[in-house]
């Protein structure tokens, strides 16, 4: 497996070698936490037992109970009992190691398989809150819950593809992972989910997506699903409250050749610029970080940035945002400013020039 380290630039004899994204930028993503659902309705008796067992320590027996009833003849008995341990693992963290230890993961994961979609629902959401603890992410995944969860992502209920994208995301961020969750498909279902769900879906399969393609294999895969155009459409729509996170998913593409090629293809570099001249800071800076991989890659597209009219907006960002955009304005105004013809062309990088 390999995972790129972002390349250092040099200009005028000055390194900027700080021209990833910080730590602090990932919060664009907001974490995938537990499900988000309401609570769910149930008979008197149920909701004094599940009260009881969330307010107190005495979950032990409700747990051992309820995962026998996974098993049950009775689909509407599976129900109650994925849903009763889906809300006992949202709504107290030390039930996740509990319900785990108590054999509910391999179970549950068959869940995510049923046909009823009710049942594959809950199936997947007490799988994500189960994933919320680190302990149980290497067991998840090893009890074979990826590839149930990518089929989830391809068929479940709204909600159910939503958790299935979170769920992957969780798994994710174990390394050995990544690369079993886009060998198995799940790159394509979250391009479709980026681009057709609605707002928590987008935000989800954004998440997701950054994640998984911090690997270059997944990179590559997400490219040739044609990852590019939603990102510059949702980059495009200031009222999507998309900007960020896709311009996130965006930087961390472009080092591949092919998403660079995508990225232009789709019409991107005037939505960068754009986004430079109007964006929020944090957007003004990751669209140069974009712009700069861009523009060091290919003579031909540094020429395209400044046609489009970049320099201007780049000059007003060196001289008024922060001091991480301030560098990275001046890099790639310098870059920018280099001779954009003859033997210079010749050295372009990127062979699709």
């Amino acid at each position: 497996m390999e995972t790129e380290i972002q390349p250092n630039y040099t200009y005028m004899g000055r390194n900027f070698s700080n021209i990833s994204l910080s730590n602090e930028d990932s919060t664009a993503f907001s974490d995938c936490n537990s499900d988000r659902s309401g609570e769910f309705p149930t008979t008197s008796v149920q909701s004094k037992r599940l009260l009881v067992a969330c307010a107190t320590e005495k979950s032990d027996d409700l747990i051992q109970q309820l995962v026998s009833d996974l098993e049950s003849d009775s689909i509407e008995d599976q129900k109650q009992a994925a849903m009763e341990l889906r809300l006992l693992a949202k709504n107290r963290p030390e039930n996740r190691v509990k319900i785990a230890r108590a054999g509910a993961i391999r179970p549950l994961i068959s869940l995510i398989s049923s046909s009823d979609p009710e049942l594959q629902e809950h199936g997947v959401t007490a799988i994500l809150n189960l994933s919320l603890c680190d302990e149980n992410k290497e067991v998840l995944a090893s009890s074979g819950a990826i590839r149930p969860l990518v089929r989830a992502l391809k068929v479940g209920t709204t909600t159910a593809r939503e958790n299935a994208a979170c769920a992957l995301l969780r798994l994710s961020q174990l390394e050995e992972n990544k690369s079993a969750i886009g060998r198995s498909g799940a790159i394509p279902l979250l391009i479709d989910l980026l681009e057709t769900g609605n707002f928590r879906g987008k935000k989800d399969a954004s998440t997701a997506l950054y994640s998984l393609c911090s690997l270059k294999e997944n990179k590559i895969r997400a490219v040739e699903a044609g990852i590019m155009k939603p990102l510059v459409e949702l980059m495009a729509d200031f009222e999507s409250n998309m900007v960020d996170k896709s311009a996130f998913v965006m930087s961390v593409l472009v080092s591949l050749p092919e998403a660079r090629a995508a990225l232009v293809e789709e019409g991107g570099i005037p939505v960068l610029v754009e986004i430079v001249e109007v964006g929020s800071q944090r957007q003004k800076e990751i669209a140069v970080v974009i712009l700069l991989q861009l523009c060091d890659a290919s003579v031909v597209y540094r020429n395209m940035v400044a046609r489009e009219g970049a320099i201007p907006p780049l000059v007003a960002l060196s001289q008024a945002g922060t001091k991480r955009a301030k560098q990275k304005a001046e890099a790639l105004i310098e870059l920018l400013r280099r001779p954009r013809s003859g033997k210079a062309v010749a050295s372009s990088s990127d062979s699709s020039d």
